[in-house]
């Protein structure tokens, strides 16, 4: 039965696609004589940085950092570089989480995806931030340019999405057939705002029925764009054969060196453009990919590269448009955002904000340490502007997702109560509980390189509730795995010394989301970001 549904599903796909009217086959300068060599280059994760940004980083494991600028403007001058070096096929690709800061938020992707299109871009692979204003607003974007967007296994069939991304792609260039199809995170509808569109469960499935069916339609090579992690990637290498190439996105992280499993080359587009991903392989006679045969390199986009001047003066054009500073919202009630107030007290200011976090992505518990929210101000009411979000989000920790017991979440109230009056007491959502200052303080060891342990149990937490999906409160339950959501200095770098999240935590993953975009994201669809008084879910006595 799930074989039937399978095939059903694709044949679902072919039928959407050929109907496309960006037809699934394309020639691309077809010769007589077939290409022996291939050339991919591309990025994942530009993240909407568009502009140069002067910076020193190091690209590998060699020690050796490298000034970096960057900038849409260079990488379309590598882009067209490398294309009048070669005289084979030069395929460029994006992994995706393109869309996003602030040309998304003033142009709605129009302006990064035309920048995109205009420096040689190819193949895009949807990525998850792509969706953070809603799968119309990415439709409306992707309808503005030529060049195609894969989403081979979204179910996009009857919504907004249906005309504008293709589940596969098939080009021939210079005699050589290659097959395109992407993958999605399966995280996606936890982390953005997906409308009715969703992600086909079994991603190795739907891998196997795209690998099958491009090699019936004549694909000689295979590239796998995905937006899954790097791990993920070598997963599906390992149990999918006939992939040639995957190009990688949603790891952040460019690969000292190319990985490769069976027969499958693995590299992933880093994040925000300080280089170009190039592999170039061969082919044999039969026009099939010969693995031993390639060489990976990456490109730093250096101030020495000059901006392409067409793409310059585009990105100038957008740029006059952005203002200096941007009102996304109005708030009618103060918000106090004072460090004496957010580390001893519940804070409405911070009750408003992680019930956003905990409404974005639909966990049963958010904990937050008061370090987090910044400023030690007030804002009063007007205008809610970005300005305002950097100042208090400064550090722009990413949210994390995890699972863990509730005994480690009492435990984990307890280390707030030892550290009220500091950075490290957390504001909460999704939970109440009370706090009786004259129990005891729970003390725990601080031990470099070794896990942590707790010395001395606290006693100062009483009658821990979480609320149920029908509004309930219902008695923490110390056997049962909650979801939750943290900042990455607490899940991580065991910030202000919660260790539990990283070592009892399950399931842990980072959204790419700050604490800023969840704030933005509510704004745009609600204009007005009042905070309420404090309901009580910290009662301090």
């Amino acid at each position: 039965m799930k074989k039937k549904v399978r095939i059903l599903h694709l044949c679902g796909l072919i039928l959407f696609a050929c109907s496309a009217v960006n037809f699934c086959f394309a020639s691309a300068g077809i010769t007589e004589n077939r290409a022996d060599k291939i050339t991919i280059i591309g990025t994942g994760d530009l993240q909407g940085h568009m502009d140069a940004v002067r910076q020193t980083i190091r690209l590998t494991n060699s020690g050796k950092k490298i000034r970096i600028s960057g900038g849409i403007s260079r990488i379309a001058t590598l882009i067209s570089q490398v294309r009048k070096e070669s005289d084979n096929p030069v395929i460029v690709l994006s992994s995706g989480d393109d869309l996003m800061g602030q040309y998304f938020h003033r142009f709605y992707g129009k302006a990064i995806l035309g920048l995109m299109e205009k420096a040689g871009y190819q193949v895009l692979a949807l990525g998850n931030h792509e969706f953070d204003k809603g799968p119309g607003v990415l439709a409306e974007a992707l309808d503005s340019i030529a060049f195609p967007a894969l989403c081979s296994d979204l179910e996009v069939q009857g919504t907004i999405l249906k005309k504008s991304c293709q589940p596969f792609l098939l080009r021939e260039y210079q005699g050589v057939r290659i097959g395109f199809f992407s993958l999605m995170t399966e995280d996606l509808p936890l982390i953005t705002v997906t409308g009715d569109i969703t992600v086909r469960k079994n991603q190795k499935a739907a891998a196997r029925d795209m690998v099958r069916f491009l090699k019936n339609k004549g694909a000689q090579v295979i590239i796998a764009v995905t937006h899954i992690g790097i791990s993920v990637d070598r997963k599906i290498a390992a149990h999918v054969p006939g992939i040639d190439i995957i190009f990688g996105g949603h790891s952040h992280k460019y690969l000292d060196t190319m990985q490769r499993v069976n027969n499958t080359l693995i590299v992933n587009g880093g994040e925000k453009g300080p280089a170009v991903v190039r592999l170039d392989v061969s082919l044999n006679q039969q026009g099939g990919l010969l693995p031993d045969s390639a060489v990976y390199s990456l490109i730093p986009v250096t101030n020495s590269i000059k901006p392409t001047p067409e793409i310059e003066s585009c990105l100038a054009t957008f740029r006059k448009q952005l203002p200096a500073v941007e009102i996304i919202g109005r708030t009618g009630k103060t918000w106090i955002l004072s460090d004496a107030l957010l580390r001893s007290r519940e804070s409405g200011v911070a009750d408003m904000i992680t019930d956003m976090i905990r409404s974005r992505f639909n966990v049963d518990i958010v904990c937050y340490n008061s370090g987090a929210f910044r400023g030690d101000t007030e804002y009063p009411p007007g205008p809610i502007t970005t300005t305002m979000l950097s100042s208090i989000d400064a550090f722009q920790s990413t949210v994390y997702l995890l699972t863990i017991q509730g005994k480690y979440i009492r435990e984990i109230l307890e280390h707030s109560a030892a550290l009220i009056g500091t950075g490290g007491f957390l504001q909460v959502s999704g939970i109440r509980f009370s706090l009786d200052l004259t129990g005891q303080v729970q003390e725990i060891s601080s031990n470099t390189g070794k896990k942590s342990c707790i010395l001395r149990s606290g006693k100062r937490i009483k009658n821990i509730r979480i609320q149920s999906s029908d509004g309930c409160w219902q008695p923490l339950d110390p056997d049962h795995a909650y979801r939750l959501a943290a900042n990455d200095f607490l899940v991580n770098r065991n910030g202000d010394g919660y260790f539990w999240f990283n070592q009892y935590g399950r399931y842990i993953h980072t959204t790419y989301t700050t604490m800023a975009d969840v704030i933005r994201n509510f704004l745009e669809r609600n204009k007005l970001a009042d905070p309420p008084e404090p309901d009580g879910r910290i009662s301090v006595r």
